[in-house]
């Protein structure tokens, strides 16, 4: 299954649609969203590495790449694939990383709409630490999105935000600049927070999804009030649920009193093929998880 080349399946930006490639491990129904798929194919001969993580099975070479395969079972507490016949690899690129997901089973592609998602911790404590939100699909199914961006910085940690990457910046001097930052999950906003305090940016406003920040927009509007004054950046992540970051970004410069906002995206879906998505929606930068240090001088450019 070639995901980039079928034209029809990626969807245009802002309309606060994904699909989702719906994969099997065990008895329970998993998801990815499409754009981080490459590709899906059949198990290819496998390298072991000696002393490696746990969850990585091996390496492979796929078109001169070599690729991590990361044993998704394993991750998530499962048992090994009763059926290996049928298990295949999700080709992923994430973080500006390629990462082969090794699935038992590959079933469909389901659009949806982001309205659709709930976040796990409204159903189960038990899955914040592996799922982004839960999809109850028309004939009464769950499927799972897996975090899968946690799962690969869980493996390697050098993949995620580095803090100590702030010191190319030199010394910093405090901003009174008020940011509103749109992102999901409780890790990546803590990280935020922490680089963006360091970085001299202190009056920051957190919102859970792009539907949370939207009503604070709105909010804002309400008096007809000079927004600018208000705030001066948004900084959204992509995948959200409820509204996420392209269609919130869509909404904002739709909006004949919010469009003067600069709106930055801040994500891991940020790749050379994507990066039209953002374009698309009006977004002034675009920046690619984990570039801290590069999110930090957009928003230097943007705000000063």
């Amino acid at each position: 299954m070639e995901i980039r080349e079928n034209k029809g399946i990626l969807l245009e930006s802002g309309t606060n649609e994904l699909e989702i490639i719906e994969f099997g491990i065990g008895q329970d129904s998993f998801g990815i969203n499409v754009i981080k798929v490459r590709e899906v194919i059949n198990p290819l001969p496998l390298t072991r590495t000696p002393k490696g993580h746990p969850c990585v099975m091996g390496i492979i070479q796929l078109r001169g790449e070599v690729l991590p395969v990361i044993d998704l079972a394993k991750v998530l507490g499962y048992p090994p694939s009763e059926h290996p016949g049928q298990d295949k690899l999700i080709i992923a690129e994430l973080n500006q990383m390629k990462v082969a997901f090794h699935v038992h089973s590959v079933a469909r592609i389901h659009r949806i709409s982001w309205g659709q998602i709930e976040k796990p911790d409204e159903f189960s404590r038990g899955l914040e630490s592996s799922t982004t939100g839960i999809i109850k699909m028309d004939d009464e199914r769950f499927i799972l999105l897996v975090d899968f961006e946690k799962v690969v910085v869980d493996i390697s940690p050098e993949s995620g935000i580095n803090l100590g990457r702030m010191k190319e910046l030199g010394p910093r001097k405090r901003s009174d600049k008020r940011i509103l930052i749109a992102e999901d999950s409780m890790i990546l906003r803590r990280l935020i927070q922490e680089t963006l305090e360091e970085a001299g940016y202190v009056n920051l406003t957190f919102c859970h999804d792009g539907s949370e920040a939207w009503n604070y927009l709105e909010g804002l509007t309400r008096d007809n009030a000079d927004v600018t004054k208000e705030l001066q950046l948004i900084i959204t992540d992509i995948e959200m649920p409820k509204m996420d970051g392209h269609h919130l970004t869509k909404r904002i410069k739709e909006d004949k009193q919010l469009n003067k906002l600069p709106v930055v995206i801040f994500s891991s879906l940020i790749t050379d093929d994507l990066q039209h998505k953002g374009a698309a929606v009006g977004a002034e930068a675009q920046v690619s998880k984990p570039e801290i240090v590069q999110l930090v001088k957009v928003i230097d450019s943007l705000v000063l």
